[in-house]
């Protein structure tokens, strides 16, 4: 048993309190310097539950881990041979995603892609925030895809994974040159964002949404700015994302407020204020996600309760447990969006009457898939015929 899964298992134990676990955590060398770590989600940089070993910091007595340089963030190339995901999710609203990064530096502690960092050899934890893929290829990828013989429209999907306007989108510019290949071809598109960079591309979506091609949600998690900087340290303020709700909406593109994920006991009481001023903005639709904690997401979500409300942890993970079956997390198709069980109920009937009360979601506004042209760019085989 590696020394991450005797942290979890021991702060689950009964009787333990939040301040054993906290010594149990502080004591294990897991745990990086704040120093070598601020500004970031995580505090935990394990290795990859794929990885032969686990390596933890010990000091040699010789001072050497003052030594260490502070986490930068770093951009390295990907390059993949397809740029379309496919999955058949009864719990999504979509078949296929397209993802211009892989890990995100906005550094949400509660993401529930980290793990998926693992598959690169790398830590979900602050390597997610830090190590960083690029694909600069994605526009020529997904021309040549839409561009195949047979391909059958279908929305695409945008930051489901990994938000397309992370930071390091302002140097690398790959969500827009997707956008522009999706707008040239009238190829359907919903996004999903927490960053208020989205309305720098208002030029596209804007005639889009005019066709029917474009949606936008607005993942506004907290309207508590200082809650929101410790769980999302690298994100657009609220008052920033509501602000890009506004604009969106103003141009005629049809925008959704996403209180995702709630957090009960942390960010539950304020659904109402959420959706409230998503409304106000200008929202026509509302949506919600219970908090997921698959894998890796979990330790990293119990270490950062600890360090910022070690007096709520045991609440916060009784009241989690409740609503998935006693663990922290159930996959199940059905369940791992909304939970089950009573309070999982009262916070899916609150969101319900919050909606109702302010006419969200009432107008149904599937996009159009009938007026796309296949697209003849330059990364397009042409017909030999």
């Amino acid at each position: 048993m590696n020394e991450l899964s005797q942290i979890r298992q021991g702060a689950l134990a009964p009787g333990n309190t939040a301040d054993m676990a906290e010594a149990m955590i502080a004591g294990s060398g897991l745990r990086i310097e704040i120093d070598r770590r601020r500004g970031r989600g995580a505090a935990l940089n394990t290795s990859g539950r794929f990885e032969p070993t686990s390596r933890v910091l010990e000091d040699d007595g010789w001072d050497s881990l003052e030594d260490l340089p502070a986490f930068k963030t770093d951009v390295q190339v990907e390059k993949p041979r397809a740029i379309i995901s496919r999955n058949d999710s009864p719990d999504l609203p979509f078949d296929r995603s397209v993802n211009p990064y892989r890990g995100c530096e906005h550094g949400c502690i509660y993401c529930f892609a980290r793990p998926t960092h693992a598959y690169m050899g790398l830590s979900p934890g602050l390597d997610f925030e830090t190590k960083l893929f690029a694909k600069p290829d994605a526009a020529k990828l997904l021309e040549r895809e839409l561009a195949k013989p047979g391909y059958k429209v279908r929305p695409i999907a945008i930051g489901t994974n990994t938000d397309p306007y992370q930071p390091i989108e302002k140097e690398w510019r790959i969500m827009r040159q997707v956008l522009e290949v999706l707008k040239a071809c009238d190829h359907p598109v919903m996004i999903v964002t927490k960053s208020a960079m989205v309305m720098r591309d208002i030029d596209l979506l804007a005639p889009m949404a005019e066709k029917g091609l474009a949606k936008v949600g607005l993942s506004v998690t907290t309207l508590d700015r200082k809650l929101a900087r410790l769980m999302e340290p690298r994100t657009s303020t609220p008052a920033k994302r509501l602000d890009a709700i506004k604009a969106l909406s103003e141009a005629g593109i049809p925008s959704t407020v996403m209180m995702a994920p709630v957090i009960p006991a942390l960010n539950d009481h304020e659904i109402e204020r959420v959706l409230d001023s998503g409304k106000a903005a200008g929202a026509t639709h509302a949506s919600y996600v219970l908090l997921r904690l698959p894998l890796e997401v979990s330790p990293l979500f119990r270490d950062w309760l600890l360090r910022h409300y070690p007096d709520r942890y045991r609440h916060v993970m009784s009241l989690v447990r409740s609503m998935r079956g006693g663990k922290d997390y159930d996959a199940e198709f059905g369940k791992r969006m909304k939970g089950a069980g009573p309070y999982a109920w009262q916070i899916g009937r609150r969101f319900e009457l919050a909606a109702k009360r302010l006419e969200l979601n009432v107008a149904k506004r599937p996009l159009n898939c009938d007026l796309f042209v296949p697209p003849l760019g330059t990364g397009v085989q042409l017909s030999l015929l």
